[in-house]
């Protein structure tokens, strides 16, 4: 289908049908925003390495994207379908156009996220210690 696209509209679609590292990280880099309405996505990469990039994501509220993209460092919707992706895109569209220092502050929230197995394993320390008092 996306080859298909790309023969038709050749001026407008390109689709590349393999894996190449070099080419998806200035995807990412030259990005400033990253659509990602999963259904089901128990843990997601791809979220975490566009904040990497400083390219907000866009994403629906299930599994490892709701646990990673909070509201200061993207957007995103709960109910899966094609109302709510796009009225959140809108939102995202005006929030880049219209409110420069949101942006600029999601942005930089996004690109701090510390997403570390050293984070994660100190504050499951922390969850057992709790229990551990109990």
């Amino acid at each position: 289908m996306f080859s298909s696209l790309q023969n038709h509209y050749q001026d407008k679609v390109r689709a590349i049908l393999k894996f190449d590292e070099a080419f998806s990280k200035r995807l990412y880099a030259g990005s400033d925003m990253f659509l990602m309405p999963s259904k089901f996505e128990p843990c997601g990469l791809s979220q975490m390495i566009a904040m990497r990039y400083g390219t907000l994501p866009i994403v629906r509220e299930t599994g490892g994207l709701k646990d990673t993209v909070d509201w200061s460092k993207g957007f995103s919707f709960l109910t899966y379908n094609a109302h709510d992706m796009l009225f959140t895109i809108q939102k995202a569209v005006d929030t880049f156009i219209n409110d420069k220092e949101t942006w600029n502050k999601k942005v930089n929230n996004a690109k701090g996220a510390d997403f570390s197995w050293s984070k994660a394993a100190k504050e499951y320390l922390e969850i057992y210690e709790n229990l551990s008092r109990q």
